[in-house]
Formats: structure tokens, sequence, C-alpha cells
């Protein structure tokens, strides 16, 4: 790809990164703070698709076959929220962790409510953090010390252990119907997704991202390196782009 078309890509970027921040931003508290637990909801209800009914298993807890920390093999079980998108039969969570989110700032979408319900089933968690211009995560738990990260962000403590999730729920600035997302325009998640993808021992990395309806843009002017997200989660509905 030349320059001409990053540039230019670049460019319709900032100006609808702008605008969808502009509209979140004018968004009432009290409508995110009402629209947040719908969001909640619906992520949960994505990871249920990840379940695979077992009749022996309880209906919530931990799986008779979780193992240490590492989080590696965690198979967490709960019963779906109502309304939730179920694969037939299923109305479990049960999802290999870590998973990421993120501590939210401004006006972002608030994950930390699904964090705290994966939290209590047993699975490990991490959040991500900026370390020599490259995105890592940092295993983490609610209510753990957090520390200034840079960009308005907080972290975990820099001795936290580092861990590769398999579960990325990921801000959007903007977002299109395809998956592709808008961010703050600095690379790392498409750079840390496009790294964690690569890593065939992982298996398949599920990322959603997490937002409001009006950050919802016609197409995002996506490029080479940009990396598609598997689920769109809002406060109206639950996109599955691939």
């Amino acid at each position: 790809m030349t320059n001409a078309p990053s540039d230019s890509a670049q460019q319709q970027k900032s100006g609808l990164r702008n605008a969808a921040l502009a509209r979140r931003d004018a968004l009432e508290i009290d409508d995110r703070l009402e629209w947040d637990p719908a969001i909640t909801e619906r992520v949960l209800a994505v990871l249920s698709r990840h379940s695979s009914p077992d009749p022996e298993e309880p209906r919530s807890g931990v799986s008779k076959d979780a193992r240490d920390g590492s989080g590696a093999s965690w198979s967490i079980l709960q019963d779906a929220p109502v309304g939730a998108p179920q694969d037939e039969g299923s109305g479990r969570v049960a999802v290999q962790g870590p998973v990421s989110a993120y501590w939210p700032m401004r006006s972002e979408a608030d994950p930390r409510p699904v964090l705290e319900v994966l939290h209590a089933s047993g699975l490990s968690l991490c959040l991500p953090a900026i370390v020599e211009k490259r995105m890592i995560f940092r295993r983490w738990a609610p209510w753990e010390p957090i520390v200034p990260g840079g960009f308005g962000t907080l972290v975990p403590e820099p001795q936290q252990p580092q861990v590769n999730p398999a579960i990325l729920i990921v801000p959007l600035a903007a977002f299109d119907r395809r998956g592709y997302r808008i961010g703050y325009g600095k690379g790392y998640y498409d750079r840390a997704l496009s790294e964690l993808r690569a890593l065939s021992e992982l298996g398949p990395v599920v990322s959603i991202g997490i937002g409001y309806s009006a950050q919802e843009i016609e197409a995002v002017p996506d490029e080479a390196h940009d990396q598609r997200l598997d689920w769109i989660v809002t406060e109206r509905e639950t996109i599955h782009c691939t």
C-alpha cells in the first residue's frame, strides 16, 4: 500500500473519530449509566455462545476441570442472562481466559461489571499497558491496585506478570458493522491483536468491541494493518462481525 492512500485514510479516520467521540461525549450520563448494564448482559451473552453443554457440570461456579491460576485452562460456567443468544441446549458461559478489558476513561462504556462477574467465577483477568510503545497485558483482579499508565489510562502495577489474553474486550471511538473500529489513533490494539492471533498455541483469540450505538458509522476507511473484531456490542444490539 502506498503512503498516499494511507495518509488519506488517516485523515478520514481523524475526522470520523472526532465526530463519533463528540456524539459519545454528548450522551447524557444518566443514559450511559442505564445502558452499561445492558452492554454487560450482552457481552456475557456473547461469552455464552462459547459454551459446550455438559449435563454433569453444575449450572454455576467454576467447572470441575478448572486448573491452576495461569488462566489458560479455566472454563467458567454461569447462567446466561435472560434473552441471551445461545447455542442450542446451552445456557452457560464456558470460556477460556485470561480475559482482557480496559479501565474506562472519559465517556467510554464501562466493562468493569463484566470483569467482576468473570472474576467471581474464577476466571483470570488482565488489563492492557503500554510499554516501550507496545501494548502488553498484565494480570489484574477487581479491587487490586492500579496506577497511571499514560494517555489518561489506569493500568496494573508494573510488577504484575505479563499474560496473553484469549478474549479481549476493547473500547471504541467509532465502528462499522463489518467489525472495523477506530480507536485513538496509535494502533496499539491492532498490533496487539495481530500478535496474539499469530500465536497459534493460544488457539482462537476472541475480540469484542463495546460502545454506544451513537458511535456507529457507515464504513471505517480500513487499511491493511487494521484488525477486524469478532463482535460489536452496544446498548441496542449485538453484531456478529465474522
